[in-house]
């Protein structure tokens, strides 16, 4: 109680203790050591024990879950909703004017995700970069269009917004990802709501851990059949090619290093999609470079991936890889009980 002091008397319940425990290093084998049997009792006698500046709060039979709100709603569809229109407008114009609805709806489309990052269930308290995450769906728009242009000597010319130009545009993949930003708040505030209840009910930090993990798979699960139903929607009303395993891939990796940003944990997330990000951009500059004198070799690998397995398996290989290592990294640390018990409520 002593080298915790601080943690005590600011502890609003026993389970913050808990969870700065565990983070702290202290299991139930160190609990048994004080004659308790996990480290919750542990945490019950040490916030019992400790005192407080006037009347402490009593202690909540449920902890406050994260409530659905009408604001976060509205701003996880908004940016699906101008996508769309930004899409209409692409398919409804021509030369400057498409030109001008392209950049428009961008930047409304970008703005309208910050703002949805920033409210509800996707709301980090530490500040993200969105560098790479751009490049991403950058590439998703634009990369399998470059990829072939630049396998046949291209491109020829700057995009036009079409996939029949010198360098095509597949809309559907960017489309279906900011329709999918409701579905990942939704899969968000289920774990949430989900891993408050267990944390409540858990006798111990093993039996938090076994009851969380399948509540994460089961938010990225349902995510997953969420997107892939946006998919197959976008690709058959934009008559483009289903782009299923690259936007499936970017997906996952999506959702899985935000709700590991959400909770805490960003450093896996900025390298692993940095990684993912460097893969595509060596892919392209490899072809390029090949064109150099006697840099041919350069281009091989990625013009023998491209023949047997098409373009799509540069961003399905990067992103695949890049969101299974985030999917092992989360089922450590979003099981810990100290990933949620001093968790704010979503605004």
């Amino acid at each position: 109680m002593h080298r915790h002091r601080d943690l005590c008397e600011r502890a609003v319940d026993p389970l913050e203790i808990a969870a700065g425990l565990e983070a702290h290093g202290v299991t139930d084998r160190t609990a048994a050591r004080f004659r308790h049997r996990d480290v919750f009792s542990l945490a019950e006698e040490m916030y019992a024990r400790v005192p407080r500046d006037g009347d402490p709060p009593p202690r909540p039979t449920d902890p406050p879950a994260p409530r659905v709100r009408i604001v976060w709603i509205v701003l996880a569809l908004l940016p699906g909703a101008l996508c769309a229109a930004t899409v209409a407008g692409l398919r409804l114009t021509d030369g400057r004017p498409r030109l001008i609805a392209a950049v428009v709806g961008a930047l409304v489309v970008t703005l309208a995700l910050r703002a949805a990052l920033r409210r509800g269930p996707l709301r980090a308290a530490t500040r993200t970069t969105g560098t790479w995450t751009c490049w991403l769906v950058g590439y998703a728009l634009l990369g399998d269009g470059l990829l072939r242009a630049a396998l046949t000597g291209g491109p020829d010319g700057l995009p036009d917004g079409t996939a029949e130009g010198p360098w095509p545009v597949t809309v559907a993949p960017v489309l279906a990802l900011a329709l999918a930003c409701a579905p990942a708040a939704g899969s968000a505030h289920l774990f949430a709501v989900g891993a408050r209840r267990k944390l409540t009910a858990s006798r111990g930090l093993a039996d938090f851990s076994a009851s969380v993990r399948p509540l994460l798979l089961g938010a990225v699960a349902l995510f997953m059949c969420a997107l892939t139903v946006l998919v197959a929607l976008t690709g058959a009303v934009l008559a483009e090619p289903t782009a299923h395993p690259q936007a499936l891939t970017l997906g996952a990796l999506f959702l899985l290093a935000r709700l590991l940003a959400v909770h805490g944990h960003t450093h896996a997330p900025t390298l692993v999609l940095t990684a993912a990000a460097s893969v595509e951009a060596a892919a392209l500059a490899t072809l390029f470079a090949g064109r150099l004198p006697g840099c041919g070799f350069l281009a091989v690998p990625v013009e023998a991936l491209v023949a047997a397995c098409g373009p799509a398996v540069v961003p399905t290989t990067a992103c695949g890889i890049g969101a299974l290592i985030l999917l092992v990294h989360a089922t450590r640390r979003l099981t810990r009980a100290s990933a949620h018990a001093s968790m704010g409520q979503p605004r």
